[in-house]
């Protein structure tokens, strides 16, 4: 993570049912206990703003990995109508005892919301497209994980190394796959003062801790 950058956010819901990666975050271990910041659970379509359909999607494979990236999955005015929503929501602040007491460095603000419709609608939109032909150990990606998480990230904030872990849905499927969608960052949302947005990559290590890449805030993966 750069040390200078100012405000981006993101959604993180989670690829249902499919095969793991090769590559995952690495994490000092298992994460906190979770927050809840603003409304959880119930939702549904009025309460977020509308997906168009995506079509002629750019997906790229980043070479020797299982990441996938699409460049300017939402337009510029969906990115903002979710920034928009998510400050009305209201955001929690995240911290962590840190890597000397075996949790990831986090400093960060998130929202968490459990709703199967944006699940589904941002799933339909196209993100099932991008698995059509991913299959791997006889499983194949069937949907969202209807827990859907909205970060926010200040000048000097980061979320340290750390595994998306996988989790049970319940219902015979689990997350295997990790869905970022950025809202704001290069070419997207710019600040108040009109400048545009630095910082915010992500970085994949792999297991002996070496950089598999970085991938910055106007792509989703």
């Amino acid at each position: 993570m750069p040390q200078k950058r100012k405000r981006r956010a993101a959604m993180e819901p989670a690829v249902g049912d499919a095969a793991p990666p090769l590559q995952r975050r690495n994490k000092s271990s298992a994460a906190n206990k979770e927050k809840k910041g603003g409304a959880a659970g119930g939702g549904g379509g009025g309460r977020w703003p509308p997906i168009k359909p995506k079509k002629d999607l750019q997906i790229n494979r980043l070479k020797g990995t299982h990441l996938l990236t699409v460049p300017n999955f939402f337009t510029s005015a969906e990115a903002k109508a979710f920034v928009d929503v998510a400050e009305n929501i209201g955001f929690t602040h995240q911290g962590s005892l840190g890597p000397l007491k075996g949790e990831a460095y986090r400093d960060n603000d998130r929202i968490s919301v459990t709703d199967p419709w944006l699940a589904q609608t941002i799933w339909e939109s196209g993100i099932n497209r991008m698995f059509e032909d991913i299959s791997i150990s006889g499983k194949v990606a069937t949907s969202l994980n209807p827990n859907i998480r909205f970060y926010r990230y200040t000048e000097g904030q980061r979320f340290g190394r750390h595994i998306d872990e996988s989790v049970d849905l319940g219902d015979g499927s689990r997350t295997l796959y990790t869905l970022l969608i950025y809202l704001s960052g290069k070419g997207s949302v710019k600040e108040s003062s009109g400048q545009a947005l630095v910082g915010g990559e992500t970085v994949f290590y792999d297991h002996r801790g070496g950089v598999v890449a970085e991938v910055f805030s106007d792509s989703i993966l």
